[in-house]
Order: C-alpha cells, then structure tokens, then sequence
C-alpha cells in the first residue's frame, strides 16, 4: 500500500505525490462540491453560504510546480493508495490534535484509534459508523421524516385501486378479499426504513449500543415508526433511497442523514475501493471543527450563531440586508465582547480578520474582540489597541478601551501517547476557561 501523509493549509511540491498519482488525477483542481458526487464524504455538509468550506474549495490546488492543500483534514484512497491529511498544529508521527478535536465536537467514543498506520479503509468506514448518531440528532430535530407511500392490501376493506394481477395471483379461487393499493401519508416510508436498518446494522457491532447510547430517544422513535421492517429487504431498502434521493431544501438534514446510510450499508459489503477505479473518502472542516470545540469550552458564557446551521443569523442594517454570523456574542449586555474562532497560527490572523471583527464590535456595542487560535509556540496574549485619528492630521493616538486580543490555546507538541496528549490539553483548556472568567 502506497500512502502519503500531507498537512492542511500547506504546499507541498508536486514530485512529492508521484506515489499517489492516481488520487491526485481524481482530486487535484477539483471543487468539493465536484467531489462530493463522486463519493467523497466531506462533514459538515457543504453550504453555499458558509464562510469556511464552501463547494468551491479544493483539496489540492496547483500553483507551479506545487501542490496547496485547502482547510480540510481527512483521509483518501483509491485502489492501493491512501493521502492522510492532518492538521497542521499536530507535531510528531500522530495527529492526535485531530483525534481530540472529533471526541470533543462530534463526542465520538475514546476507543477511536485515529493512529495512521492502521488499516485505512477500516478508518474511513468507522468514522462513517461513528458519524450516524450526530447526523441522525441533527435531523431527526425536525421530526420523523413523513411522506406518501403506496401501500398493498389483500383484505375485504376494498379502500383504493384494485391491483388486478395481484388480485387474480392472490385470489384464485375467490373467497371474499380483494387486492388493492393504497396512498397514504405514513413515517414507515423508504427513507425511514433505511435509517433503521442502518440502526440495525450499528447495533451488531460491538461498540454498537454505546454508540447509540447518545441518541436513545431518536433510536426508539425510529424504531416505533418502522413497524414493516424487515432485515432481509435491506438491498431493495437502499435501491428505493438510491432512486429517491431527497431534494426538497426544507429536509436537508435528511438529505445528509440519506447520504450516510447508504453509504455505510453499500460499503458493510463491498468496502472501501472497490469498482471501476472508485475514489473514496471523508474529509472535515478544519475550521468548523476548532470554532465547535471552542464552544465546548466557553459556550456557556456566548451566544453561538452557527452559519452552517444557518442558525442565530444577525443583521447589520435595518432594512435586513447584511446577513453576519459572528462566532460567538458575549451574553453580558453590560461589557459585550466578540470572540473569534480562528484555525490558524497568530501570524496568518490580519487585515481582513481585524475589519471582520471590528465590525462586529461596532454592531453589537463591544469595546473588546478576541481571537482564538490554536497555539503551539506557547505565545503570550497579544494585545492591540484601536487607533483614533488620522496620519494627514498628526493626530493618530490608540484608544484606552477598544481593541482586540489574541489568545491562544496551547496544543501539546511531542506527546508519547494519546492519553499524555488529553492530559495536556485538558490543563491549557482549563487555563483559557480561567482567563476569560477574569476578563468577563
């Protein structure tokens, strides 16, 4: 097996993935949205409007003689060969940064091995399995999924269209039923069925139950609106939701929640790679992945718009034009501050991240606005002041209150193992938790 280990965000020259040539002819200058069609798996589901990940971005770019990768880590196979991208704030062999960031955000179980030297097909196809319950919470929010089905009847309630051939094979000699068709209006359609034979087939793992301990509810109201399930029609299950994939924009969670069904019982048979040269992969949104696990850490104290979601939306003016999603809006109205997310070193954070912040400080009356970032030099809190005044007047002086800050949150370098890592991480969250109780 021919694999190579990349980070997000970086360039790399393009001699460097001879042994991956046929990966990179798939990918390279491709947008996610091309890729997604062709079974990629990229969490969370592309917007149109998102500001982090959009259907435009690409995994690898060319410019000259090298590659850039873009803001998203994950892996990538076809036939005998494998790109593993990680985060680019993870030091030595493991990207165990990638690992915490998935058991904090998406509470994956702590016996995930993320390690990149096993098996990658078995990688990519737990992380599917592991996926189901986030997707499931996310859509079953709008209720079980409830649509027209065409349902068949053999009784002597004659209530629909007589179905004559099935009537003549089922009936013959008559003894009073007769065989019909019915539309109705039920839960126990095509999309809900598969869901629950994706349950099904979760639950005879043997994490299986642990797995679904999280969204038990969700679990039994499936299960009580699929009363016709039936194991053994699992194919004709997936080929019905193949041919009717949703598409109504209301339902989107469902569609996404479609999606990794048939995925995940397509591949509990035919694997990974296997096809006519089948590329196939999962890949996550750096930057949605440290804004959530921020809100892990200090979500009880902001308000988290979420621009995914397309939930908490603001408005910069009174006509309703100017749609924002700041990352996080302090709860006291008394000393309002901003808090943004941002997956990348102290160095990358300027100019368009100040105008963006900024304004946002001017909309909701703050005085301060922080900057997040992943930390891995152990850097000190930087703080700059706002400027009053202008050059052609000699009048330029910093303001005694208005600003922005950057905190970062240190990332353990050089850890042994995974569990030295948590320990770590943990303290440094711990401290960032302390440092913005003392500001607040």
């Amino acid at each position: 097996m021919k694999q190579l280990k990349i980070k997000d965000n970086q360039y790399e020259k393009k001699e460097s993935f001879s042994e991956v040539a046929s990966i990179v002819k798939r990918v390279a200058d491709k947008t996610l949205g091309n890729l997604q069609n062709e079974g990629i798996f990229v969490f969370p589901e592309c917007m149109n409007d998102a500001k982090d990940i959009t259907r435009e971005q690409f995994i690898l770019q060319s410019y000259n003689d090298k590659y850039c990768t873009g803001n998203v880590m994950g892996f990538l196979g076809m036939e005998s060969e494998r790109i593993v991208i990680e985060s680019r704030f993870s030091v030595g062999d493991k990207d165990y940064f990638f690992q915490y960031l998935l058991e904090k955000v998406l509470d994956y179980p702590n016996f995930v091995n993320l390690c990149t030297d096993m098996n990658q097909d078995d990688m990519v196809y737990h992380l599917l399995l592991f996926l189901f319950p986030y997707y499931l919470k996310s859509a079953m929010r709008k209720g079980p999924f409830k649509t027209y089905i065409c349902k068949k009847y053999n009784d002597r309630n004659i209530n629909g269209v007589i179905d004559i051939a099935r009537h003549i094979r089922l009936n013959t000699p008559f003894i009073g039923n007769v065989s019909y068709n019915q539309r109705e209006y039920s839960f126990d359609n095509y999309l809900m069925e598969l869901i629950r034979h994706t349950i099904e087939y979760i639950k005879g793992k043997s994490y299986g139950y642990a797995l679904l301990k999280n969204v038990k509810d969700e679990v039994k109201l499936i299960v009580e609106s699929t009363q016709g399930y039936c194991a053994s029609e699992r194919r004709t299950i997936i080929e019905e939701n193949k041919k009717n994939k949703l598409s109504h924009a209301y339902y989107h969670e469902y569609r996404s929640l479609q999606k990794l069904c048939i995925m995940i019982l397509q591949n509990q048979k035919h694997r990974f790679g296997l096809g006519n040269r089948r590329i196939y992969g999962i890949l996550f949104d750096g930057a949605w992945l440290w804004e959530e696990y921020i809100n892990t850490l200090i979500g009880e104290q902001f308000y988290h718009p979420m621009n995914k979601a397309r939930s908490g939306q603001q408005k910069l003016f009174s006509d309703g034009s100017g749609l924002i999603y700041p990352d996080f809006i302090g709860k006291n109205s008394a000393n309002r501050i901003i808090v943004d997310a941002k997956y990348k070193p102290i160095r990358n954070i300027a100019s368009g991240d100040y105008l963006q912040v900024l304004a946002y400080m001017f909309r909701f009356d703050a005085k301060w606005g922080y900057y997040i970032y992943p930390d891995i030099y152990n850097s000190n809190v930087k703080e700059l002041m706002l400027n009053q005044g202008v050059t052609f007047e000699n009048s330029v002086n910093p303001r005694e209150n208005i600003g922005v800050k950057k905190v970062g949150l240190s990332i353990p370098c050089a850890c042994d193992n995974y569990q030295e890592f948590v320990n770590q991480i943990q303290k440094s969250e711990e401290k960032l938790k302390q440092y913005f109780k003392e500001d607040l």
